[in-house]
């Protein structure tokens, strides 16, 4: 007897939703998009289209799907961060197990909220935090846990945003204020980040936090001589500046559609040949927001940022934030008593150090390639195994394997409020024992869900 097809419905049809829903493509024995749920009108056309979702199951809000009776086993929930948490209690009441994107709410007060209605509902509820799910990360996980390089002293992660993924979602973009998106850019790019320094850490709670970072480059004080308002209008410098709208949007219309083009898709997903440059060009020039110039877009987001914690057992951690880099990249270096570890993400390999006798100097090192384990797609190839660890929880396949329930990311979430909180306030904040004590997971309990 065949598994069963898991039926899905996309709430908050944007990159994040359709990109984990195309798992359904590959495996359409083990997933099925049945519904879709988008204020957008062309991006219900357009998911219904992919998926060949019928009228009666394409609804503009939630309510109108919460109207009826259920008519999938979960949602995909990706929403924008600040419909987090009111979207999901809903589906959580009505009996649907939810895939929610991260970060998981933009407050303590919506994530308690939230861990309350999902106890009260004895559904299934996951996080998209996918590094975890990305062999990179994994393999180090498994590395630690084998104790090769004994108790951990200190992590230190990093990421760089490079210059157009800052530009186009940061500077540009819909998350280039807390008050349009719902979260600072530590929640909504590095809780990722922090979620693996919680996981490696393995249960050990972080305790104290503290956090410095401004936004002193993206400013209009700081912007070039000779730029205007806009890219393509008032701009003397554009042609040599590697934020230019015409380099990074029109010259590649592919590269950042889903973001750019949203208003000009007029078919197909996500750019069509009906996208003319004329058109790209006078979106740009009028109220397109990515044809402003970054320096002068109103965003307020933070263009680098330190975070520090300290946790229960004394080891310390530091993650930093880095915006507009010349390439994109997440880094990691950890001490233990035994050795170290350190690699770069994208190059899928890092190397491990080991204390051990040597009569010279030179330092013994194994460097580990987790290529032939598939690396391929966003994130390092988390992403689909995610969605395939979703529908295996879903059937209660593999339940064990289950790495980022409710519990399991509120440790990484409340290390980034109270690191935006330090930054806001320049005091070291030590994280409430109450908190702590509702946020760490009881495994057992999780299983029997």
């Amino acid at each position: 007897m065949g598994k069963k097809t898991i039926k899905a419905i996309i709430v908050g049809a944007g990159d994040r939703g359709l990109l984990y829903s195309m798992y359904a493509k590959d495996h359409p024995s083990d997933l099925k998009i049945v519904g879709v749920v988008d204020p957008d009108k062309k991006r219900r056309m357009l998911t219904a289209d992919i998926f060949h979702i019928p009228d009666t199951h394409c609804f503009q809000n939630i309510d109108r799907l919460l109207d009826i009776p259920r008519i999938s086993d979960a949602v995909i929930n990706g929403t924008m961060d600040k419909h987090h948490v009111s979207t999901t209690i809903p589906l959580l009441e009505k009996g649907y197990y939810v895939l929610l994107e991260k970060p998981i709410a933009t407050n303590l007060e919506e994530m308690q909220d939230l861990m309350d209605a999902w106890k009260r509902s004895k559904s299934k509820l996951m996080i998209g935090h996918v590094l975890r799910y990305a062999p990179f990360y994994r393999t180090i996980y498994e590395k630690l846990q084998s104790g090769i390089i004994g108790d951990i002293i200190n992590i230190e992660t990093k990421e760089y945003i490079s210059y157009d993924h800052m530009g186009v979602a940061y500077l540009r973009g819909k998350w280039r204020s807390k008050k349009i998106c719902g979260s600072t850019i530590l929640m909504s790019k590095c809780c990722h980040d922090l979620d693996i320094l919680t996981w490696f850490k393995d249960g050990i709670m972080p305790v104290k936090v503290a956090s410095f970072g401004s936004n002193m480059r993206f400013n209009s004080k700081n912007s070039p001589g000779g730029s205007g308002n806009r890219c393509l209008v008032d701009c003397k410098i554009e042609k040599r500046c590697p934020f230019s709208a015409r380099n990074n949007y029109i010259y590649n219309p592919e590269r950042w559609a889903n973001y750019v083009w949203k208003d000009l898709q007029l078919e197909k997903y996500p750019v069509t040949n009906k996208l003319t440059k004329s058109k790209m060009e006078y979106s740009l020039k009028t109220d397109n927001p990515y044809g402003l110039c970054v320096w002068k877009s109103g965003s307020n987001v933070m263009d680098h940022q330190v975070v520090t914690i300290y946790f229960k057992d004394g080891t310390t951690a530091t993650h930093t934030l880095v915006g507009g880099t010349s390439r994109a990249s997440r880094t990691i270096s950890i001490t233990g008593t035994k050795g170290e570890i350190e690699g770069r993400f994208e190059d899928a390999k890092f190397i491990i150090r080991l204390l051990e006798p040597r009569k010279d100097k030179e330092i013994n090192y194994n460097v580990v390639d987790v290529t032939a384990k598939g690396v391929e797609g966003p994130h390092g190839g988390g992403d689909m195994r995610l969605i395939e660890n979703f529908i295996n929880y879903i059937r209660d396949d593999k339940p064990g394997e289950v790495h980022t329930s409710l519990e399991e990311t509120l440790p990484s979430h409340l290390i980034g409020f109270f690191a935006d909180k330090s930054l806001k306030e320049g005091k070291i904040y030590k994280i409430p024992d109450e908190l702590l004590s509702e946020t760490y997971h009881n495994q057992a309990e999780e299983n029997e869900r």
